[in-house]
């Protein structure tokens, strides 16, 4: 508990719902993506900038743009510490952050948006490092970067460096993708090997040898969507899995779809030197950051062909079947071990590991 003195309650201020029930402060978890970023959307953001009762959670917005078919529209912000590591950097995860939001609801990204905010006293070597990763990773993923703005702070008033992205794209006729479609029967498929990237960040940010080298999974997504969507056009739910890892994610669209996903734990992929790093730092690679790696729901039928589309790409080679929605526990994750035994996951309060993303 904090020993800061509580303001007095103003209930004529309160809005419906109320406001956050045990946090009178920001805390760390509230940028997580698990239960506290949750309510500090659902009772305070939502309230106050908009309609609760018509959002739907997702990692970009579809809107009719009259004239021009669909517009998915994104925004994002990266603070990862440190800003640069095994695989990829500030820069590069920025960019490829922004298009896979956009692929998420099957877009074609078109341009984007970058924000710097900077710290007095950054050295402008190490800017000029994370702008050409940027473009680089914008020109590989066929993007262009076309409007930004530039903030300085004080010196200790930021971490080096913050970045904020925004990314319009073009959804294909004939394409719904959102979490909501998830229902009982479809198969829930992950396109590779989980919890590289959150791994790689806290090991090289703890100094924490394992044996080999982590090395983060960003990359851009929207090329292996486009693959997926040619061989299985009606993709029910598609979601990449960062803050709050494979399971918060399956969590989250089990709340909002009010159905039962069932997770096989051992067919997630987990490679051993994740495994092994998991477990000498105390964490669950279900739970752990991917920035890579998508997870498809699609309908039974068609759960073959999309693991081979999956698999057919080079970002998706190993990619596999983990699970499957139903209508028992609506609303809950269940993960079930290799004897059989079932057990509730819990949607993370807040993250493992902070300012990974």
């Amino acid at each position: 508990m904090s020993d800061l003195p509580i303001a007095p309650l103003d209930v004529e201020g309160w809005t419906c719902p109320a406001p956050l029930a045990h946090q009178d402060r920001i805390v760390l978890g509230h940028g997580g993506g698990g239960v506290l970023s949750g309510e500090l959307i659902e009772h305070l953001f939502l309230p106050a900038l908009g309609d609760a009762t018509n959002a739907e959670m997702r990692d970009s917005a579809v809107l009719d743009a009259p004239g021009a078919g669909r517009l998915a529209f994104t925004t994002d912000s990266y603070v990862v510490s440190p800003l640069f590591f095994p695989g990829g950097c500030i820069g590069d995860l920025a960019v490829n952050g922004t298009v896979n939001d956009l692929a998420m609801s099957g877009a074609r990204p078109l341009a984007l948006s970058a924000g710097f905010i900077l710290e007095e006293g950054l050295e402008t070597a190490v800017l000029g490092r994370v702008a050409q990763a940027m473009g680089a990773a914008a020109r590989a993923a066929g993007v262009r970067i076309v409007t930004g703005d530039t903030k300085v702070v004080d010196r200790g008033k930021a971490d080096q460096l913050f970045i904020n992205t925004a990314g319009i794209g073009v959804v294909p006729d004939g394409v719904d993708i959102r979490p909501s479609r998830a229902a009982s029967g479809d198969v829930v498929l992950v396109s590779g090997l989980v919890g590289e990237h959150g791994v790689a960040i806290m090991s090289l940010r703890e100094g924490i040898e394992f044996g080999t080298t982590l090395t983060s999974d960003t990359a851009a997504l929207h090329t292996l969507v486009s693959a997926l969507l040619a061989a299985v056009p009606d993709v029910h739910v598609l979601r990449d899995p960062t803050r709050g890892g494979v399971a918060g994610t399956l969590c989250e669209i089990a709340e909002v779809a009010n159905v039962g996903i069932e997770l096989v734990e051992s067919a997630v992929p987990v490679p051993d030197a994740v495994g092994a790093a998991c477990g000498f730092l105390g964490l669950d690679p279900l739970h752990v950051a991917n920035e890579g790696k998508l997870i498809a729901i699609v309908p039974r039928a068609d759960a073959e062909a999309a693991l081979e589309a999956l698999r057919a790409h080079p970002l998706g080679a190993h990619a596999a079947i983990i699970g499957e929605v139903g209508d028992e526990h609506p609303g809950l994750l269940v993960a079930r071990s290799p004897l059989g035994a079932g057990r509730v996951v819990a949607r993370p309060l807040g993250e493992q590991l902070p300012r990974i993303c």
